[in-house]
């Protein structure tokens, strides 16, 4: 087992660099820190919908993604690291093929909401396509294995369906997109 966080602060990040998992220091506001602040929050926001008493299963899978969302944060956290496999990608096609066949085909968009989860899960997908879009940006500059590229778009396809899902489950209609409807 690593290091144990013993202090929470340690001064070294107050002239606006962090240290990466090879010792090296980089830009607070760099591409790799924004793309680990935006995986960071889609566990984070996963976290709020598991704080919904969602069932069982959904709880698990989603327990399991956050434990793989800290592994890809380790990757990237330290370059040449791969944490993410095959598996992990072909785990979460599974998973969307399985809660997806419960569910009538879409026929239009859906507007985010549906109850509380669904709401919440709707944050977390928008999150995860935001830290895709920073990791497709990084990738431009660095090396980024295209496993982990290929995880954070299945999370976020996953995170869609869940919405569905869940707000089935709570009882709650999804709310369809209709053209031309809106404040005039």
């Amino acid at each position: 087992m690593g290091n144990r966080i013993s202090k929470v602060y340690t001064r070294t990040g107050d002239s606006g660099n962090t240290g990466l998992g090879d010792g090296s220091r980089v830009p607070k506001d760099g591409l790799r820190i924004e793309v680990l602040g935006s995986i960071d929050e889609t566990n984070a926001q996963i976290g709020m919908v598991l704080a919904q008493n969602t069932s069982s299963e959904v709880n698990d899978d989603l327990i399991a993604i956050q434990h793989a969302l800290f592994d890809l944060g380790g990757e990237l956290c330290l370059p040449g690291h791969v944490a993410i496999a095959d598996a992990d990608v072909k785990w979460l096609e599974l998973r969307i093929d399985h809660y997806n066949d419960a569910l009538p085909p879409l026929k239009e968009f859906i507007l985010p909401g549906g109850g509380l989860a669904s709401a919440q899960c709707h944050l977390a997908r928008t999150t995860c396509r935001r830290a895709e879009r920073s990791l497709v940006a990084l990738s431009r500059h660095e090396t980024v294995p295209a496993l982990a590229l290929a995880f954070v778009n299945r999370l976020s396809d996953l995170l869609f369906v869940l919405t569905r899902v869940l707000a089935r489950a709570s009882g709650h209609a999804e709310t369809l997109w209709e053209h031309g409807k809106r404040v005039r």
